[in-house]
């Protein structure tokens, strides 16, 4: 184990793979091998036993995101937080969230100690009252809102990712502008990487289509020297290969099939492919703003 991690700096963690939305193109979503009513989760003692602490001891950053889950539908997420920073103090932490779980005491007990000039909360926001619910379907747009200010009231970093598609697209300067005014310190709009055949769901008409697909393969997870850890415990090179059978000790596979245009990985291809110096996932952020620094 301490091998696998030796040169690691980064790590993403999914808490849990419970979440309250139903986000049309979310893998809890479109992944028919998902069971939703089986829910998944880390606690500190699970981490304590995947991770001694040499390990987190020589990380850069730890962040919470979901594949199935939002990290703020675990119990355990704050007390996993505070076990990160008790082992390795000079360590940034962030999240990604819906941030329609949980109370407002919740988020500013949250707020205290992701109030560091790195750390950060990334609450994913759609548009406005009468937009957000349209893709983050059950998320309740007063409850956000009422959760961001307080996590920033608390001292968070809070940051303000938008997915932009045709029905929220005249919304995205009035967005920015919101985050402004609640002392949100980035905004950032960007349009989906993900294929679908939702019809309901139509790509924005002045944005351009960020998909890139190539076998020239710029790896975002070698890159930062990351790797990924599931609800499950299992350990993945990267959050987009979870829901594969391409564990973290099957890299070297993946890494070799590369040079390949025919058997390079098809997730390989469509998020971290290179032309022009762009992958999709590096073209989709298409608008960011620094704010309130």
């Amino acid at each position: 184990m301490l091998k696998l991690f030796e040169t690691v700096k980064v790590l993403h963690i999914e808490p849990t793979d419970v979440c309250q939305a139903a986000c049309p193109l979310c893998y809890r979503e479109i992944d028919v091998t998902f069971n939703k009513n089986i829910h998944n989760s880390l606690t500190v003692s699970d981490i304590q036993q995947l991770l001694p602490k040499k390990i987190i001891s020589n990380l850069d950053k730890m962040f919470m995101c979901g594949v199935y889950g939002d990290p703020a539908a675990s119990k355990e997420t704050i007390a996993i937080y505070d076990y990160f920073r008790l082992v390795n103090d000079k360590i940034t932490l962030g999240m990604n969230t819906n941030g329609g779980l949980q109370s407002t005491d919740w988020w500013k007990n949250l707020g205290k100690r992701l109030n560091r000039p790195k750390d950060y909360a990334v609450f994913s926001i759609d548009g406005l009252e009468d937009t957000n619910h349209i893709y983050r379907k059950n998320v309740v747009w007063d409850k956000v809102i009422s959760n961001a200010e307080a996590f920033i009231q608390a001292g968070g970093n809070a940051h303000w990712d938008m997915l932009v598609y045709e029905h929220n697209e005249h919304q995205v300067d009035e967005c920015e502008r919101l985050a402004q005014a609640m002392g949100f310190k980035w905004f950032r709009a960007k349009v989906s990487k993900r294929p679908h055949n939702i019809t309901w769901l139509k790509p924005p008409k002045n944005w351009p289509n960020p998909i890139v697909e190539s076998s020239d393969i710029k790896c975002f997870a070698l890159e930062e020297n990351s790797v990924y850890i599931s609800a499950t415990g299992q350990i993945y090179p990267c959050c987009w290969l979870t829901n594969t059978e391409w564990t973290i000790d099957k890299f070297d596979q993946v890494q070799s099939n590369w040079a390949s245009p025919v058997n390079c990985n098809p997730i390989c291809k469509t998020t971290c492919g290179k032309k022009d110096n762009l992958t999709s996932f590096s073209a989709q952020w298409q608008r960011e703003a620094e704010l309130n620094v």
